[in-house]
């Protein structure tokens, strides 16, 4: 036997050869047989060259891998894994041959119809281009562009405005994990459980795979491209699931360059010009001319944005990266065959000292009854002015000084539960989570003594809104018609005494008004144009970075003591009696969405913010992460602590009042998934509608105020059970094949969409033989 596949009912592949370098070679060439397609894009992602097929739109990315040197630092890190790691780099270069023997089998034409789409012919993958893929794939995971916006609106509204937008207020979306020990369980053995949120693709970022060798036997989930299971993986005695850590890993130097006869020089910390690597490139463009890019790279690393002459409308600024594969020559791939070889959790720990990036928290269990909670990856010392914004590159103070030894957890009343809030990894971060999704899910935990793995999914699927409360509370405070008969009977004397503050009309003439005074000191006219629904974005430019305005409302002359509307008073009651879950059949979470992003619309028009809307000339990559309205929606929670809105919510609750939605969550609330090309076949809206929001477990992410569309959500769902791994389960969002027509392509979306998982079958004898290889 050289290698086996075999197929279970679903599709997914389950490999099985003598040795691990030819069962790397079988994964790369049953990944090129099912995905050909995607391993495409992301190979020409890695490389800069996407914008060759898929045309202009891609170019920003290409601009941005290009000037981040990810090839070349893929490249740097494989030669150097051959040298201090021969056998991982010998079983990598396995992987790359088996895609390349996949992607041009005689007999065996690939029928994906991209390819006659584009006219293009699948090209050669090298023994880099694995670790290349990981890098495109995470190089904007740890949110170096929020330092941009930090910035950004710091320079607007003044540094005290940066905690309005944090992400412990908005949230970002990451994943949900929870490890339930063995003395919380039925079987007395430990539970791992969780899903990843990500950017919903089509085909999806995560494989099911099924790897035996004499050496292990894994099931897990894998990046396409990538050899082995990196993140989620069982091997029968032990398992591990991550969560993101919310790390802060990479660095922005704004940097003073200049043009001499030899090239580009760029001022130090020694306060000497010292020479910059400088070279051009030529990237070709589906439909247009060919684009010239310029390279730089200081010592800092490369130059992302802005050059000598500045950015592109003329602004003084170029800005460097520095993040630690560059500088380190290592993206952490020596752990990847260690974690298969595991069997105790100890193991996992060892092999996890090699993790590098993206950082992670690690939850694992073995059969024993081993535990692990723990941070993985690779974070640099340097000081704290690091990790909020840019900094100057030429003032010392701001190097890299060593590296931090990741942080170790334990368990609270026998579970750990992460989902991207504070935890272990908090010295290493600036922004996370807000605490809804790991409250939830500890409660939820709480409330039941023993778990089984048949359980898991009614935690997966909890919609309970956690963040809903301000709103609530602001609507719950608008007066009645009966509060203001009440009122309106008083004495001028108990008048005058029943208001401790000032009105808005005091608030406005105050020249001294914080950003949350001013943000609530009057309500804005509604803004103009509606955000185009159908508009699904790409995973490097979602949300759209220029925030289209909202239709009109009416005009306003509200007061504190306007009554509301009989259809406003109604519906807000009806909101108030919501049982706050964002079910897809749900017409009053419709309401409250509705309510919330009319919210959201009248702040982003509000006057103190305007100047705020219009980001710097930054590449268009980074400029989803400077766009106005998205930080609102998501940083809604921090925005309505202030305790009078001074007629915002009253208007956008009558803005909906009199135009109330129609149907339910679900018919708004649709998933948006990426597709390198956008598919012809599915009509608009024809996408299947969803249960969930941001701050749900149930984490389907819409942007509130630009569109209820959801692109980001459970890239997966998974159960690792350590009494018998037969028990476990998982389920992806579409199915096992990216192809079209394959009876594997979307076959899961129903039990993804439904809260049901797949069985994890790894006996052979139940399967269904399809090659030897």
């Amino acid at each position: 036997m050289s290698a086996e596949t075999y197929r279970d009912a679903w599709g997914i592949p389950h490999l099985r050869a003598d040795t691990p370098h030819e069962l790397a070679r079988a994964q790369g060439r049953v990944t090129a047989r099912d995905r050909a397609w995607q391993l495409e894009v992301e190979r020409h992602r890695a490389q800069g060259t996407s914008a060759s097929f898929l045309g202009p739109e891609a170019l920003s990315w290409d601009r941005l891998a290009r000037r981040a040197r990810l090839a070349d630092t893929a490249r740097r890190c494989f030669t150097a894994l051959e040298r201090k790691d021969p056998e991982t780099a010998a079983w990598v270069r396995a992987y790359a041959d088996g895609v390349n023997e996949g992607l041009t089998e005689p007999g065996r034409p690939n029928p994906a119809p991209e390819f006659a789409r584009t006219g293009l012919v699948p090209g050669r993958w090298d023994p880099w281009t694995p670790l290349g893929v990981w890098l495109a794939t995470h190089i904007l995971f740890a949110g170096f562009p929020a330092k941009l916006w930090r910035e950004h609106i710091s320079t607007h509204l003044g540094p005290e405005a940066v905690a309005l937008f944090a992400a412990d207020g908005p949230g970002t979306a990451g994943s949900n994990g929870w490890l339930v020990s063995g003395e919380r369980t039925t079987t007395g053995h430990a539970l791992i459980a969780g899903d990843p949120h990500r950017f919903i693709e089509d085909p999806g970022v995560y494989q099911q795979v099924h790897l035996s060798c004499p050496e292990f036997d894994v099931v897990g989930l894998a990046v396409p491209g990538v050899p082995g299971v990196a993140h989620f993986g069982h091997t029968g005695t032990v398992a591990w699931a991550i969560t993101n850590a919310m790390a802060d890993y990479q660095d922005l130097y704004r940097e003073r360059l200049r043009r001499t006869g030899a090239g580009v020089e760029a001022l130090g910390p020694d306060g000497i010009w010292h020479r910059a690597a400088r070279h051009t490139e030529r990237i070709d463009v589906a439909g247009e001319d060919t684009v010239e890019v310029e390279i730089i790279e200081t010592d800092r690393g490369p130059v992302i944005a802005g050059g000598p002459e500045g950015l592109d409308d003329g602004t003084p600024a170029a800005l460097s990266l520095r993040y630690p594969p560059r500088v380190t020559a290592d993206l952490g791939f020596g752990a990847l065959l260690p974690l298969l070889r595991a069997r105790r959790v100890a193991d996992v720990d060892r092999a996890l000292d090699a993790w590098a990036e993206p950082v992670n928290v690690v939850q694992a269990a073995d059969t024993e009854g081993g535990l692990l909670h723990r941070v993985a990856g690779r974070v640099p010392v340097r000081p704290a002015a690091n990790g909020l914004r840019p900094v100057p590159a030429w003032e010392p103070g701001h190097e890299w000084t060593g590296w931090h030894t990741p942080p170790r957890a334990g368990l609270t009343d026998g579970v750990a539960v992460m989902a991207n809030q504070r935890g272990p990894a908090t010295p290493l971060g600036v922004e996370f989570a807000p605490p809804h999704r790991v409250d939830r899910i500890t409660a939820l935990l709480a409330g039941k003594e023993h778990w089984s793995a048949a359980d898991m999914p009614a935690i997966h699927t909890d919609t309970h809104l956690g963040s809903a409360a301000p709103l609530l509370a602001h609507l719950a405070a608008l007066p009645s018609e009966a509060a203001l008969a009440s009122e309106a009977a008083l004495t001028p004397e108990a008048a005058l005494a029943s208001e401790a503050a000032p009105g808005p009309e005091a608030a406005l003439a105050s020249e001294a008004l914080t950003p949350e005074a001013a943000l609530a000191s009057e309500a804005a006219p509604g803004p103009k144009a509606a955000p185009d629904p159908e508009a699904a974005p790409t995973p490097e430019a979602t949300p759209t970075a220029a925030p289209p305005e909202a239709p009109e409302a009416p005009p306003t002359s509200l007061t504190p003591l306007t009554p509301l509307t009989p259809e406003a008073a109604a519906l807000r009651d009806r909101i108030l009696a919501w049982d706050r879950r964002m079910d897809a059949d749900s017409t009053d979470a419709a309401a409250y969405a509705a309510v919330r992003a009319a919210v959201v619309r009248r702040l982003a028009a509000h006057p103190v913010l305007a100047p705020a809307s219009v980001p710097p000339a930054y590449p268009e990559v980074l400029l989803p992460w400077l766009a106005l309205v998205p930080r609102l929606g998501h940083a809604l929670e921090h925005l309505l602590r202030a305790e009078d809105l001074y007629g915002i919510d009253r208007a956008a609750l009558e803005e909906v009042a009199a135009s109330p939605p129609s149907g339910t969550w679900g018919d708004t609330h649709r998933l948006a998934p990426w597709r390198a090309l956008p598919d012809t076949a599915t009509a608009p809206g024809g996408e299947p509608g969803l249960s969930g929001d941001h701050d749900c477990v149930l984490c389907t992410s819409p942007v509130p105020g630009l569109t209820d569309r959801a692109a980001r959500g459970p890239a997966a769902r998974y159960v690792w059970d350590l009494a018998d791994r037969a028990n476990s389960r998982w389920v992806v969002p579409h199915g096992a094949s990216g192809l079209p027509g394959s009876p594997h392509h979307h076959d899961q979306q129903p039990l993804w969409l439904g809260g049901e998982l797949a069985p994890v079958v790894t006996d052979f004898d139940r399967l269904t033989k399809e090659s030897d290889d």
